[in-house]
């Protein structure tokens, strides 16, 4: 899918998305220029039923979402090849109802593989999700520790936030320190401070 517009000035809400055919997590963040921080968040937990009708529960509140926060763009994650065939085909299944919402919403979308998620969140993409959820809680300044669904949501859209930021400075050649350390993909302690130092220019 084509990628959403750059980072500008004007106040941009992104909206994140970790599919699942039990467990939908989805966040909304607001950036306005460096600044980011989380409008709403939460997991929407898919009522037990037939494919289609889960599927269509997924859909369904994702047109809800949209309606009540009006996103400019969404990011969703993209699906991995499990060791289980079938859990694959059905996460991609629901990853699919995601997309077709946004689509019929008008939504540029931006799709992100969870180690890229977690290399963004945390400096290294072998980040487990309590690691995700303590950097998304800290970056975000949130009281309360997200659910694991929520919180790759939240990545999700941070990533998608500092990405639209990191095409800009390339564009304009003003690249820094920082920004290399956090772009060139270093992992360990150096390259998530890089990450929180970057993202705290805000």
């Amino acid at each position: 899918m084509g990628p959403v517009a750059d980072a500008q000035s004007a106040v941009k809400r992104i909206l994140g998305l970790d599919p699942g055919l039990n467990h939908l997590g989805w966040a909304v963040i607001e950036t306005e220029g460096p600044a980011t921080r989380a409008v709403a968040f939460g997991v929407f937990d898919v009522p037990k039923g037939e494919l289609p009708e889960r599927l269509s529960s997924i859909s369904k509140h994702l047109t809800a979402c949209i309606g009540e926060y009006r996103p400019d763009c969404a990011a969703i994650e993209r699906v991995f090849v499990n060791v289980n065939p079938q859990s694959t085909l059905r996460l991609g299944e629901a990853r699919g109802a995601a997309i077709a919402a946004l689509a019929l919403a008008g939504l540029p979308v931006e799709e992100f593989t969870p180690s890229e998620i977690k290399q963004c969140v945390t400096g290294t993409g072998r980040a487990d999700k309590a690691m995700v959820q303590r950097m998304v809680t800290t970056l975000l300044g949130l009281t309360d520790t997200p659910r694991t669904d929520a919180a790759d949501a939240l990545g999700c859209a941070i990533t998608c936030a500092q990405t639209m930021r990191l095409r800009a400075l390339e564009r304009s050649g003003g690249t820094t320190r920082t920004y290399a350390t956090a772009r060139r993909g270093a992992s360990g302690r150096g390259a998530r401070a890089a990450w929180a130092k970057f993202a705290g220019e805000k």
